[in-house]
């Protein structure tokens, strides 16, 4: 081995798994960063996001159009749903944040003696979602001009935003506190983790299991729902509203107390 090659080889801690505690720190200094950010900050990567979720639907749908015509339905949503992951890619890489994001990093860095920071948390909870539904409506709106996407990309879209429709209350309200559980822990992979190879891994496998399992994720959903509509789905638009709260407070149920707390005692555990 030559000296460029020495100086290229990872050395051993670089392949090291970061201990929970370490995750956990990491965590705790982003938290503080997002819960202190202006109003246009967090609006700005709230939209950003939104955009990249629609990429990513976009991308779903496309693909199992395509796929679906030559080897039927099932691995046209196998490859959909594979390529949904992209749209998960380009939320990390280009940090933008989903409203479900900001459940185990901003709780890492809340001051509970701290008012302002009480209030800067309220403000990504407030802002994050609206401005995430925004960002995407507003790509939806482009996207679904005539001519745009590719002849039958409307078919596979309104097969989504159907089975959606069709599911009844209780279903919809366990898939998203499975949803909200699943993009927190992506979160806690992702925040612990430096190299950026871990983190576009665990972002596109998340969001492959989400989209390969249609759970309920508040955002990614709403917009499917909304891609729909605008496809000449006959989605009423209470259903749409109705679910943004069922979703909401799944994803906050599943991301809150199934994940965020837990991995707060793990790490706390591992420090003492």
């Amino acid at each position: 081995m030559n000296e460029d090659e020495e100086q290229k080889a990872p050395t051993e801690h670089e392949w090291e798994t970061p201990e929970p505690e370490e995750m956990y720190l990491r965590a705790k200094r982003e938290g503080e960063i997002r819960i202190s950010r202006p109003v246009a900050e967090v609006a700005s990567t709230a939209l950003a996001a939104g955009f990249d979720i629609v990429a990513g639907v976009t991308a779903m749908a496309i693909v199992t159009h395509l796929l679906t015509g030559t080897f039927g339905r099932e691995v046209g949503h196998l490859g959909g749903s594979i390529a949904f992951g992209i749209g998960f890619v380009y939320l990390i890489v280009g940090r933008a944040e989903l409203f479900t994001e900001n459940f185990l990093v901003p709780i890492a860095g809340l001051d509970h003696r701290d008012r302002s920071s009480w209030l800067g948390l309220f403000r990504l909870w407030t802002l994050s979602p609206i401005f995430n539904v925004l960002g995407g409506v507003i790509v939806i709106l482009i996207l679904t001009t005539h001519g745009v996407l590719p002849t039958g990309t409307g078919v596979a879209v309104n097969e989504l935003s159907s089975s959606l429709h069709r599911n009844h209350v209780l279903a919809l309200f366990m898939s998203a506190i499975f949803a909200g559980a699943l993009i927190t822990a992506m979160t806690w992979y992702i925040e612990g983790n430096v190299k950026m190879h871990v983190r576009v891994t665990v972002a596109w496998t998340a969001g492959f299991i989400l989209a390969v399992g249609g759970f309920n994720h508040v955002i990614v959903i709403t917009l499917e729902l909304i891609y729909g509509i605008r496809f000449g789905d006959d989605i009423p638009w209470m259903f749409v509203l109705g679910n943004f709260g069922i979703a909401a407070l799944g994803n906050m149920i599943g991301g809150i107390g199934l994940v965020t707390l837990n991995r707060f005692t793990q790490a706390r555990s591992g420090s003492s």
